[in-house]
Order: C-alpha cells, then structure tokens, then sequence
C-alpha cells in the first residue's frame, strides 16, 4: 500500500490506500479510501470518463445520489453519465474500482444500457456482491482486498461479453485524443455508417460518441484547472472554441464554474488515489 500524501483539505478527511502491483486487467484502478473523520462527510464527486464501483465496507452504509436526486445506499455502480454525484456518510470506509466502459461492459453486463446513474452492485451481481463484499471486510489489509476484487472482475470478465472491437477501438482513439477525434472519421476507419457507430457505441458504452468525447475532454481540462492553469489557457490548449465553451461544458458536466471546479475537493484526491503505481 502506497500512503496519501497530503492533498488540501481532503488529506484532512481521507487515509487513501492503492495497490503495490499493476493488476493484471487493463482499464481497471483500484483505491481504498477511509474517512478520518467520524463527522458527517459531504461531499460532490464530478463525473469521470469510467464506471466506478464502490464497495462498501464501513459499519453504516454511505448515500450516494445521483444529479437527478435519486438515491441508493451501501455498494453501488456509479455508470458513465453526463453528471457527478455526491456522496454522504459517517465513518465511511470502501473499496472503488474504476473500470473502462469497455471493461465495465464485461464485468458488469446491463450497467451500459441501465437509463439509471447509481445502480445497486447486487442488481447487477447477485448473491456475488454480498459475498464478494464479505470477504472483503474480512480481509486483513488492503493488498488483499485489492487481490480478492481483482480475482473478482477476472471472474466476471472471463464469463462476460466483450464490446465489439470496432466500439473498443474508438473508444481508445477518444481517449489518445482526449475528445478530440471527429465521430465521422472514426465511423470511416472502422467501415461503419456514423448512424452504427452510434447505435452500437451507446448500447454498448452507455452514452454517445459525442458525449463521450466531451466528457474525455471535460475530465482533462478539470484536472488541468485543479492543476492551477487558468481557463482561458485550458480552453485554448484543449480544444474549446473559447473561454465561454470551456465554462459551458463544465456547467453542464459539474454544476459549478471553472473557479469554483479548480478547487473541488474530489479532484485533490483523485491525483492520490488513482496516481500511476
């Protein structure tokens, strides 16, 4: 386990964990987060270019709602969406997983095509969640509870249904071009009609191509303002026609401008926990 280093004020709130080895799927992180705090925690999430899984392992179950204002409680499928979610609770201790949506369509099955942001970890896993869940608060550290998740996702992996290479491959290509690749040139370099593309890249990741690829972008210029880079240089260095579609874009995807996103606390501790090993 690599420690957190201090992050702002949310190295105040979290001991953060990560695993001491690479895994051994591609698109997957893992971190293990525990409050410090038996206070109430508050706190908005943005939304990230991954599905996220948070296994719960504290004694009172956490709240994580949706933009929408829909809630669920305890270990919970966070799916790609357009909107960040906030998360509350008293002395809260888990396990996430962030997974690729093309990794996420294998192990977790319907989560793509489910009209609903925070899905319920049984729902998609049955009897499997509550026991993959136990053995996980009974785990002796957090190395081994990274292992036995990581055991976990093979196992589903392996018995899921891979995305078609054609969505898998332009999903890479808006990641390597940090939203910038054109739809239609894409649809052009697998051979299909940009109506396919879209068709097929939705059921299977769980949002367009074009909102995808504005969340990919949207995701870097967040932790390029978090950085302290202003936002008139992000907009002009990422790709937004102008300061105004920067602000727009973070609006729609986090609710707050530019200012207040730079300092959100979540981004202050994504760079801890989801840090390369």
């Amino acid at each position: 386990m690599r420690p957190a280093a201090p992050v702002h004020d949310a190295a105040s709130v979290w001991d953060i964990a990560t695993p001491s080895r690479h895994g051994r799927l591609p698109g997957v992180s893992m971190a293990g987060f525990r409050a410090r705090t038996t206070d109430l925690v508050d706190l908005g999430v943005v939304p990230h270019p991954a599905v996220t899984v948070a296994v719960d392992l504290g004694d009172e179950p956490f709240l994580v709602t949706d933009f929408h204002g829909r809630q669920q409680s305890g270990s919970v499928v966070v799916r790609l969406a357009s909107g960040g979610v906030r998360v509350r609770g008293q002395d809260i201790e888990c396990l996430q997983m962030r997974l690729s949506p093309p990794l996420a369509h294998a192990v977790l099955g319907t989560c793509a095509e489910s009209g609903t942001t925070v899905v319920p970890l049984d729902a998609l896993w049955g009897g499997d969640a509550a026991r993959t869940q136990e053995r996980l608060r009974a785990a002796g550290s957090w190395d081994e509870r990274f292992a036995i998740a990581e055991a976990a996702l093979v196992r589903r992996y392996e018995a899921g249904r891979a995305v078609e290479p054609e969505v898998a491959f332009v999903w890479g290509q808006m990641v390597t071009s940090l939203g910038g690749a054109r739809v239609e040139r894409l649809a052009a370099e697998v051979g299909w009609s940009r109506k396919r593309l879209w068709s097929r890249f939705r059921a299977q990741i769980g949002l367009s191509p074009k909102r995808t690829a504005q969340l990919v972008r949207f995701d870097h210029a967040a932790h390029r303002l978090a950085a302290g880079h202003s936002a008139a240089r992000v907009a002009a260095e990422i790709g937004y026609v102008d300061q105004s579609h920067l602000h727009r874009d973070v609006m729609a995807f986090a609710g707050v401008t530019p200012m207040a996103l730079a300092v959100a606390p979540w981004l202050a501790v994504d760079d801890v926990a989801w840090a390369a090993p």
